[in-house]
């Protein structure tokens, strides 16, 4: 933390209340985007006058967690192994993306009232960069199919994984069973 004059320290019971609040947010945001700050400041162990005593309104809070998961999932995805048959190479970042996708759920359709749509346009651009990267390598090699154009597919990748995100929330399908769901109806769309 800052101020005019420079940085400032915060206390021990200070930081510990920032980061209750911080993953309470992070888990009412990912099961309801409309949680209340009292939801929130009850989850986190504070009262509400703390917890705006350290974010001054639900926006900035909600801004602050929104960029706590979008650090978080790029560092997740960027260990991912890229190398080997491209099939295999989805079939990871699938994977590791709807684990990210079903951890932080709703919070995305919270942060998209709360941050500028350029920061959510931006936090998606490495993970479609990796994304193409894979579905070019897998044309080459003939293991995706070219009929269609390169960004429809990368459209419906994010598409199935925001599905199933939503379908699990529902209660459509469990959380366990949705990877392979995922994986194979990709790999199902790509197949030459």
């Amino acid at each position: 933390m800052t101020n005019a004059r420079g940085p400032v320290a915060v206390r021990a019971d200070a930081r510990r209340n920032i980061a209750a609040i911080l993953e309470a947010a992070t888990t009412c945001l990912a099961r309801d985007p409309d949680a209340s700050i009292n939801d929130i400041a009850a989850a986190a162990g504070v009262g509400r006058m703390t917890l705006y005593g350290h974010f001054g309104s639900r926006g900035a809070l909600v801004s602050a967690v929104a960029g706590r998961a979008i650090a978080s999932s790029e560092e997740e995805l960027a260990s991912v192994d890229l190398t080997g048959d491209p099939v295999d190479v989805l079939t990871r970042l699938l994977t590791a993306s709807w684990t990210l996708t079903h951890r932080f759920g709703a919070l995305v359709v919270a942060a998209e009232s709360s941050l500028p749509p350029d920061t959510l346009h931006d936090a998606h651009q490495a993970p479609i960069k990796r994304v193409r990267a894979i579905l070019r390598r897998g044309r080459r090699e003939g293991c995706f199919r070219t009929d269609l154009p390169l960004e429809w597919e990368v459209t419906t990748i994010q598409s199935i994984l925001h599905g199933a995100s939503t379908a699990v929330h529902r209660g459509e399908i469990s959380a366990s069973l949705a990877p392979a769901l995922v994986v194979k109806t990709v790999l199902g769309a790509l197949a030459p």
